[in-house]
């Protein structure tokens, strides 16, 4: 069952990438704005993500706030995806985070 809880959790982070390059590539500017937005979220993201969310981050940070720090990045990316025009999935995308987080967290994984 933790396995699956797992990939789970790996889907929603590809999910949140998603999210925030599709918000980029439909805001209503310019090409090169859309471009730098499009590519430019994602990363940021996969950035803070990778610093100090991921189970190898970069910086190693007390449970809390390591769960805090992947709850604001997948509200941002929820909050990118409503401004986008799809608040329904940006809802699901939050709820299924949440869902999958507390159950690994009953499954024994620390954050």
């Amino acid at each position: 069952m933790k396995g699956i809880l797992l990939a789970l959790a790996f889907l929603l982070e590809l999910a949140l990438l998603a999210a925030a390059g599709w918000w980029g590539f439909t805001l209503d500017a310019g090409w090169p704005v859309r471009l730098l937005a499009g590519l430019g979220a994602p990363l940021l993201i996969a950035v803070v993500w990778g610093l100090f969310c991921s189970p190898r981050a970069t910086v190693t940070l007390p449970a809390p706030a390591k769960l805090a720090a992947q709850a604001a990045c997948f509200l941002t990316g929820a909050v990118l995806l409503a401004l986008a025009g799809r608040p329904v999935p940006a809802v699901l995308l939050v709820a299924l985070w949440a869902v999958d987080k507390t159950l690994l967290r009953l499954a024994g994984d620390p954050v």
